[in-house]
């Protein structure tokens, strides 16, 4: 009898892989996702966290410097942050500046390699394409900065930047107009799709753009929208919605990304739970 043994052994010898892929880096967490119950326990929140299998974690600005410590303990490791929106545009209103070079000090002391723009608030978006160049040109001047700090900037998507504008979407003109070298793209897997795009096939069109991803799921038959006023039930935990995420996470390692973070915007109840099914789903994932 011709066993699976057998199989695989004859497989290898001709250099054939019959064995399924499965993803076997280490995945991290943007603790946007755990918003609501970090400030009430922090400590408890980040081992809950490490305690479920993840080893790395995306930081948000706000309390930066007092949850370094308690990620360090926990033996995560801080990749990146979100910085506050405004230090692209400069538009603070009533909120206390933050310049870029105490960003990048916050970053080179944590030991991570990236530093992110999370969204462009309305207000504050491009009406014309000119728009998007100008703010791609503040990009690549930070992203300057950045780099000689040893690490890299990066900008996260959301749905508005696909929508047509002028025979072209803003989200073609800042990876256009940004230099590869200097600025990177955080794709969120999640607003690509909602905005009728296929995430596997823009990871394969553009390798090693993409050194940032956000893992997220959502729910069937959502509508296509530009807009990020998606019901919260839209957001399901990976693995547990309609995307396709065997093709993505074969494409983004094809792609070359570095880090993937799980991130849901909304939960329906204890965002930890959401977190550990998004985590054993993508463990479990085979392609």
């Amino acid at each position: 009898m011709f066993t699976r043994r057998d199989l695989l052994k004859t497989a290898a010898i001709a250099g054939v892989s019959l064995e399924a892929a499965t993803f076997k880096g280490p995945l991290g967490v943007q603790l946007y996702t755990v918003r609501s119950v970090l400030p009430k326990d922090p400590a408890a929140t980040i081992k809950a966290i490490a305690s479920i299998g993840f080893a790395e974690v995306e930081v948000t600005w706000d309390g930066v410097e007092k949850i370094l410590p308690i990620i360090k303990e926990a033996k995560l490791k801080a990749v990146s942050c979100h910085l506050p929106t405004p230090i692209l545009n400069g538009n603070w209103g009533k909120a206390k500046p933050v310049s870029w070079s105490e960003a990048i000090e916050v970053g080179q002391k944590a030991g991570m390699k990236f530093l992110v723009i999370p969204y462009v608030a309305i207000p504050e978006r491009g009406k014309t394409l000119d728009d998007f160049r100008t703010m791609a040109d503040k990009m690549n001047k930070a992203g300057e900065q950045v780099a000689k700090a040893g690490m890299k900037l990066c900008y996260h998507n959301h749905a508005f930047e696909f929508a047509a504008m002028e025979n072209s979407r803003p989200i073609d003109i800042l990876i256009e107009k940004t230099d590869p070298k200097l600025v990177g793209i955080e794709l969120d897997l999640f607003w690509v799709s909602v905005a009728g795009n296929d995430p596997a096939a823009m990871l394969k069109k553009m390798p090693g753009r993409f050194p940032l991803v956000h893992l997220k799921d959502k729910k069937k038959d959502a509508p296509v929208q530009f807009a990020e006023n998606v019901p919260r039930d839209t957001f399901k935990e990976v693995g547990n919605g309609t995307m396709d995420f065997k093709a993505i996470m074969a494409a983004a390692k094809q792609s070359g990304v570095k880090h993937y973070f799980v991130e849901q915007d909304q939960t329906p109840g204890d965002p930890l739970e959401s977190l550990k099914q998004s985590y054993a789903n993508v463990r479990a994932m085979k392609w």
